[in-house]
């Protein structure tokens, strides 16, 4: 089996070398870069199935390179983030994050329950869910409306499959966050990850956003998946 391809952004040659070693030693296949303009170009070329991105760069922001790269692939987004607000990088579209400083165990640890998340939702049923003029193609984690392809990122295909393989179920926040995430958090702040996403979702497949058919809000509950939509 091929091992993975892992791309670890960081203006820090410390952190850098420390993590390229590390993960080398454990068969993954490293690139490393220290800037935005060096990811990007490393980026296309290598195309990585993981991406570990320090949230700032001297030249951009993690943040907008996690929307970057995740608007040309379905590639999987590790981020490094400060303690202040380490929720940051999963509302902007990371799968997971560590804080500052961590633990190379910790982060290995992360590494594998990410991939194998990815890995679950590869080896889904490739029967298409198709609703009114919605169709969801597991198989090729693609997305149409009225025809039309319709970029999703691979966090927000997550989402959007999870809740519409079981239409009519009202899912909680923290039961959505377990699913997709793999982890546990019934804040409110992990509440407003997942809130955020939605709002992604809808505006990119609800004719009416502020009005939605397809994903709607279960007051003081979560969100479900209507069936009946067109």
């Amino acid at each position: 089996m091929t091992s993975a391809k892992i791309l670890i952004v960081d203006d820090d040659p410390a952190i850098r070398n420390l993590v390229s070693r590390y993960l080398s030693q454990r068969d993954y296949q490293i690139e490393v870069a220290a800037d935005g303009n060096t990811a990007l170009k490393v980026f296309e070329q290598f195309n990585p199935d993981l991406v570990i991105l320090d949230l700032n760069l001297p030249d951009t922001t993690g943040l907008a390179l996690c929307r970057e790269m995740q608007s040309q692939t379905h590639v999987l987004i590790l981020m490094l983030t400060s303690e202040q607000d380490p929720k940051l990088g999963l509302k902007e579209g990371a799968d997971d994050f560590v804080t500052k400083p961590f633990d190379l165990e910790e982060l290995s640890l992360r590494i594998k329950a990410i991939l194998k998340r990815r890995m679950s939702m590869s080896n889904l049923d490739p029967q298409n869910l198709t609703y009114g003029d919605l169709i969801i193609d597991p198989h090729r984690r693609e997305v149409y409306l009225k025809g039309e392809l319709v970029i999703f990122s691979a966090l927000e295909f997550n989402l959007l499959y999870c809740l519409a393989s079981k239409p009519g179920r009202a899912w909680k926040r923290a039961e959505l966050l377990q699913k997709v995430w793999g982890f546990e958090d019934d804040s409110i702040e992990g509440g407003r990850v997942i809130d955020v996403h939605i709002g992604q979702i809808r505006k990119k497949i609800e004719p009416d956003p502020k009005n939605p058919s397809f994903i709607l809000t279960v007051r003081s509950v979560g969100y479900r998946f209507n069936s009946e939509a067109r």
